[in-house]
């Protein structure tokens, strides 16, 4: 069920009318949130309901158990872990492995070929996995107490607004809010319309009127020669997946606080960072904690000397890459940001130019660059094609710098959403506009008001969210 569809609105209809009469008690308002979430998830295949019911139902008896008998808590943790990482290994992983080795095979002259599973990948299977897993690692650790109550567990675990794309909230900051009944005060009303507009706005206007370029340009069998053209191709998918995945993570924000509840931010302005470690704490901010927090500092982070840590910092990119999908273009892409990140801490680079006066967008522009670099091995179709694209980018064909008619026309929107994110870096200097009592009681909300309208009456053809294939 996408967000920006009929059914999502008849369903959104539906929980915000009955939320009030059952949202007052913790059996009914837990039950409620969990059965509207299963619809919310079963809508695109009721099958997919018993994986997600085995990974939440392993993880809340392996926090009990922890509970109870302390002394094996280790046990119950590698018992958890390893059932969500089987799970996910064999529905994502499985006919990659399988690929991987008929090629080793054939290498090595082997004839025979190890037939493919062919299982269909679930639908957010990489994000709630990872929730789930959090949760019984905070145990764990002693970082949180687990709930006796299992309609309790699955609310927070399933709870439909972040369930397929994120941002992956962590159980220690949700069931603590579940506990309580919660009603949204006027400030979260207003503040979840204009999350739920903006979130809107970007997916349906901006990334869905870009996505037919871009599919037409990644799906030819020929790469385009113009150097031009895979630069504006690559500028228009950077705000592409932008407005795609914060545009979702606003949406599911928005609609949280309408039930009174509160998501951390999952993306803060990431294409103004100067350096490339300040990318990473900026872009999918929920993801990229949970790899320091889960994964990074697990293996020593930069406690056991330089080397280490950058070993340590390789091995969370190559995963990082992976976690996005089982194609080796995907582990590239890990790399070249691992890559990007080692260099950085070594040198420093951006030091030395954070002292001239303009040093800050140049400090911009070199990140934005390399960003959109590895944004062509994330969107090709393959690692060939890429490397096709990058030739063209970065050895360009003379006199190749030809651009269709279908681009040209979204030009304009791709200058304006350019000139926003200068906007962004200066906003400081107009801040006082927000200030201002006419902006925020006239001008806002009409500007709120035509958001919505040009997400109904000038919306791009309407794809799924980028992120639901992971």
């Amino acid at each position: 069920m996408l967000f920006n569809s009929l059914e999502f609105l008849l369903f959104g209809v539906v929980f915000f009318t009955v939320w009030p009469l059952l949202r007052k008690k913790d059996s009914t308002r837990w039950f409620f949130i969990t059965a509207m979430s299963f619809v919310f998830y079963g809508w695109w295949d009721w099958r997919f309901l018993f994986l997600i019911i085995a990974s939440g139902g392993l993880d809340y008896y392996a926090g009990l158990a922890m509970a109870r008998w302390p002394g094996r808590r280790k046990l119950f943790l590698c018992i958890s872990l390893f059932g969500n990482i089987a799970s996910l290994s064999v529905f994502k992983y499985l006919d990659f492995a399988i690929h991987n080795a008929n090629w080793l095979l054939n290498f090595f002259g082997v004839e025979h070929e190890i037939p493919a599973a062919g299982l269909i990948l679930p639908v957010a299977i990489s994000f709630y996995t990872f929730q789930s897993m959090s949760y019984s690692i905070d145990v764990y650790r002693g970082l949180l107490k687990p709930t006796g109550n299992i309609l309790h567990f699955f609310a927070y675990l399933a709870m439909f607004p972040q369930l397929m794309a994120g941002p992956i909230v962590r159980a220690a900051d949700i069931l603590p809010q579940l506990e309580k009944n919660h009603k949204a005060t006027r400030r979260q009303v207003w503040d979840g319309l204009v999350l739920l507009a903006m979130g809107f706005f970007k997916k349906t206007v901006i990334a869905d009127q870009f996505a037919p370029i871009i599919n037409k340009a990644f799906g030819d069998s020929v790469v385009n020669e113009s150097g031009l053209f895979w630069w504006v191709i690559m500028l228009m998918f950077a705000f592409q997946i932008y407005c795609d995945f914060s545009g979702y993570s606003d949406i599911a924000r928005g609609l949280a606080k309408w039930m009174g509840y509160e998501f951390n931010v999952n993306f803060d302005h990431p294409y103004i960072a100067q350096t490339m470690r300040e990318f990473w704490s900026r872009w999918h901010i929920s993801l990229s904690t949970w790899f320091r927090d889960y994964l990074y500092i697990p293996l020593g982070g930069s406690r056991k000397g330089v080397l280490r840590s950058h070993i340590n910092l390789w091995i969370t990119m190559l995963v990082a890459g992976l976690w996005h999908g089982a194609s080796w273009h995907f582990v590239i892409w890990g790399a070249m940001h691992a890559l990007f990140l080692s260099v950085e801490r070594q040198i420093k680079w951006y030091v030395p130019l954070l002292k001239i006066p303009a040093g800050k967008y140049i400090c911009r522009l070199i990140v934005f660059i390399l960003v959109l670099t590895g944004w062509v091995f994330f969107r090709a179709e393959n690692i060939h094609q890429a490397c096709d694209i990058l030739a063209r980018m970065y050895l360009p064909t003379p006199g190749k710098f030809s651009l269709d008619s279908d681009i040209i026309k979204m030009l304009p929107i791709l200058i304006l959403i350019i000139a926003r994110q200068v906007y962004i870096v200066e906003s400081a200097k107009g801040q006082w506009l927000m200030n201002n009592k006419v902006v925020r009681l006239w001008l806002y909300p009409l500007a709120i008001a035509f958001l919505l309208f040009a997400s109904v009456y000038l919306a791009g053809h309407g794809d799924a969210f980028i992120y639901f294939q992971f």
